[in-house]
């Protein structure tokens, strides 16, 4: 689990920004369009590019419509670890598995937040059942999503205001 500490990046300006809004609206739009929207050059589009991939801004993946494809159940799974010390070797454990979809570690109730996608509700039953044998793992509880009506990256707009 990569730690990236904030002094790392250079910080992002408006024209990164606005290159990065309008690679979440369609990932395969050009440079050339970009740099003519944003009245810029191809090659200040492509350096300012080129940067955020390199440090870990972005990053280039397809992403697919999960029930589209076939997974049919989809779950939040509160992890409950005993002892508190044993917390960070679990979550290791757990961001391996390629059922997870998103691992946090949380504060109150519990101790982990894990968002899974499987194939059925036997294949989250054996996920949640390989959890249970991970040393330090106490308890677990599962939440089925029976239907999802928003999947979606941050509007980076909401850092403008």
């Amino acid at each position: 689990m990569g730690k990236t500490k904030s002094t790392d990046k250079l910080p992002l300006d408006d024209l990164d920004f606005s290159i990065l809004t309008y690679l979440q609206q369609d990932g395969r739009v050009s440079f050339t369009v970009i740099a003519e929207k944003l009245n810029v050059s191809i090659g200040t589009v492509r350096t300012r590019f080129n940067r955020l991939i390199e440090d870990g801004t972005i990053s280039i993946v397809g992403r697919v419509d999960p029930e589209k494809v076939g997974f049919r159940s989809y779950a939040h799974i509160a992890v409950y670890v005993r002892p508190a010390t044993l917390k960070e070797a679990v979550a290791k454990k757990i961001s391996v598995l390629p059922e997870v979809s998103f691992l946090a570690m949380t504060s109150g109730a519990y101790d982990l937040e894990v968002n899974v996608m499987c194939r059925d509700n036997d294949h989250l039953l054996s996920f949640v059942d390989l959890l249970s044998t991970f040393d330090g793992v106490y308890q677990t509880n599962t939440t089925i999503y029976f239907k999802v009506y928003k999947y979606a990256q941050p509007d980076l707009m909401l850092l403008k205001r």
